[in-house]
């Protein structure tokens, strides 16, 4: 007998007396722990990048492409629907426009933060020294009343989408172009980071991932020119918010393998791509995008989760903003409204051709535009601006200018609530802990919550307690910290404090505790708080001062929210003036970086996730088709590279 077969031999009698035992456990009535059904280890396989798609999806622009090309495909991220029966009221997404816009304070806020805002421009001397000389919205008026357009041609050249042909769908461009006469809903699937789930037409859950799977398909065919049927031999790289919805995750990634048919996928949060992009290991990563600003403090490809803020503004609110003082400076094109698309394509170009942060540029100065239109006339219009190019984008550190009221500003990441689908979670963990882990954990906890909190106007600063890298929840200390010591994200277990007191006092203290880490939360999530105070919350929030050191060193800005001339010298002014006095000694330089190897600051986060194709550590992240087939959403619990 050889020695294989041996072992063969060996390996089956052990299997027998396995079998044995069993038997006789039942038999005398033992019960053996349910273990969920084992997923089996990702297969080690030489990936071919030319054979996966990265999907960036924005909430103004879709960036997709194969992890190999240069660049991806750009388009705006919208679609426009006809309508299945003739009379149908038309439905349009706002672009600009949004809730909380025209409450009773709305106007009074804008006031106080425009003042703001020019005792901030007032304070900072220009380079040579000298103080800015402010200019009056007035003093601009005068000139741009009296201005009447040039005809430059009869026809502008632009002309609406054809529609004669009866398509049951448009997108991107095509969509923007549709005639506001044809029979067409228009959607933005993706709105402040998240699926645009909302109660009017074509806003439940279901209508937005049609919406989507319709959109990345026809994309895929046309612009990368895959056939959906070969889908089947490619895999997909798809990036989700630093602060996401599961619920909408698990079903995007539904889509993209169930639906499309990718053969597998990883998930990544934006954040850590963006480091991958720009080639660093480590950095506050301030993402400023259309509709919403994410700041996150990531840490060798780890996201601090403590760190994570998602601020409700972006590049589209400092356009609308933009709009107000161009309005306040007698705006010669009168006739632009923010419900027509087109007029807010106009104001979002002229935002990124006028405005800027260097205040060096004072003065009034003279500019033009143009406006091209269908089935007008192309117009050439003068304008003179003064502070109002600076003012807008200043916005962004001062919230109240976009005049916002009564709306939730600030989200944090809040821990999972629990998912059906997936009993062996974090709760199944926390619910099957020793009492001695609970009692320490809930000690811990009572004190954090105990500790007096700082006033939430004030400067940010968070005190770690853990090495935070596994992404355990953490309280924040008090100091004058905005959100004091309940910024961490703290749970309770069911049992936890019942070997510390009676269960009267238990059940007083956890009620307790909630309802004081509710109100905490609550009130810090109203706040709008500035860009360059969310930063140093963000920053201080880490763990160690080691991290938050590194943090200072490398402020990464990517997004296309904050690509004004000179706003790298001004976050960084910003930044040293307000960080922490005991900082300032132990920081080497505090380095703002806005062009990481020259790239355009949009696509970062997308050429991040091409590298991140590349990698042969993402080998074991690969959740193929199969396993989600079998196993569904835990398959993101055990293979993202992110606590769920």
């Amino acid at each position: 007998m050889t020695q294989a077969e041996k072992e063969q031999d060996s390996g089956k009698e052990k299997e027998k007396e396995r079998d044995k035992e069993k038997e006789k456990e039942q038999q005398r009535g033992v019960k053996r722990p349910i273990a969920p059904a084992a997923i089996p280890e990702a297969a080690q396989e030489q990936i071919q990048s030319n054979f996966v798609i990265v999907i960036h999806p924005g909430s103004r622009t879709l960036r997709i492409g194969r992890a190999t090309d240069t660049l991806p495909v750009i388009i705006p991220h919208v679609i426009a629907r006809r309508h299945k029966q003739g009379g149908q009221a038309r439905h349009e997404d706002a672009w600009l426009l949004r809730d909380g816009l025209n409450k009773a304070e709305s106007s009074e806020q804008r006031q106080n933060g425009l003042k703001m805002v020019d005792q901030a421009i007032w304070s900072k001397k220009m380079s040579n020294g000298v103080r800015r000389t402010p200019v009056s919205a007035e003093q601009a008026r005068a000139y741009n009343c009296q201005i009447r357009p040039a005809v430059l041609d009869s026809s502008s050249r632009v002309k609406w989408t054809n529609t004669s042909h009866h398509p049951n769908y448009l997108v991107g461009e095509e969509a923007l172009y549709v005639n506001p006469s044809d029979c067409y809903n228009l959607h933005w699937p993706v709105i402040r980071g998240q699926l645009n789930v909302h109660s009017g037409s074509g806003g439940s859950l279901t209508a937005v991932l049609a919406d989507l799977e319709t959109l990345w398909s026809y994309v895929i065919q046309k612009h990368l020119e895959i056939p959906l049927k070969e889908l089947k031999y490619y895999r997909c790289i798809l990036l989700v918010p630093d602060i996401y919805n599961r619920q909408h995750v698990k079903e995007i990634v539904n889509i993209l393998l169930h639906n499309m048919g990718f053969s597998a996928i990883i998930a990544h949060q934006e954040s850590v791509c963006a480091t991958f992009g720009s080639g660093l290991s480590s950095a506050c990563v301030v993402d400023v995008g259309d509709q919403k600003t994410s700041i996150c403090c990531v840490e060798d490809g780890v996201s601090h989760r403590n760190s994570r803020l998602c601020l409700a503004y972006g590049g589209s609110d400092v356009t609308r903003t933009f709009f107000w003082l161009l309005q306040r400076a007698g705006f010669p094109y009168r006739d632009c409204q923010l419900t027509n698309r087109l007029d807010c394509q106009l104001l979002q170009h002229l935002k990124e051709t006028f405005c800027h942060l260097d205040q060096d540029i004072s003065g009034l100065q003279d500019h033009e535009f143009q406006t091209r239109f269908p089935e007008a006339p192309a117009l050439l219009y003068q304008i003179r601006l003064g502070d109002e190019k600076l003012q807008a984008p200043m916005g962004l550190f001062y919230p109240s200018t976009f005049g916002i009221v009564g709306q939730k500003m600030t989200s944090l990441q809040h821990r999972s609530q629990g998912n059906s689908e997936d009993p062996h979670d974090e709760h199944y963990l926390l619910s099957t802990q020793s009492k001695g882990e609970q009692s320490s954990k809930s000690a811990a906890e009572r004190k954090a919550v105990s500790r007096p909190g700082g006033g939430l106007d004030g400067d940010l600063n968070c005190q770690g307690r853990m090495g935070e890298m596994s992404d355990m929840p953490r309280g924040c200390g008090s100091g004058s910290a905005a959100g004091g010591g309940m910024l961490g994200e703290m749970e309770l277990g069911p049992n936890q404090g019942e070997c510390l007191m009676s269960p009267g006092e238990a059940e007083e203290s956890l009620s307790t505790h909630l309802s004081r880490k509710t109100a905490i939360i609550s009130q810090f999530e109203s706040k709008a708080l500035g860009l360059d105070k969310a930063i140093l919350h963000s920053i201080d929030c880490c763990a160690s001062d080691e991290t938050k050191r590194k943090m200072y060193s490398s402020i990464l800005v990517v997004g296309g929210g904050l690509m004004f001339h000179g706003a790298q010298e001004f976050l960084l002014h910003r930044i040293i003036n307000k960080m922490p006095p005991s900082f300032r000694r132990l920081v080497d330089n505090v380095e703002v970086i806005t062009r990481p190897k020259d790239m355009d600051p949009r696509l970062i986060s997308w050429k991040g996730g091409a590298v991140l194709a590349c990698l042969d550590t993402t080998q074991e992240m690969w959740i193929h088709q199969r396993e989600w087939q079998r196993f569904g959403v835990r398959m993101l619990r055990e293979r993202a590279a992110f606590v769920w």
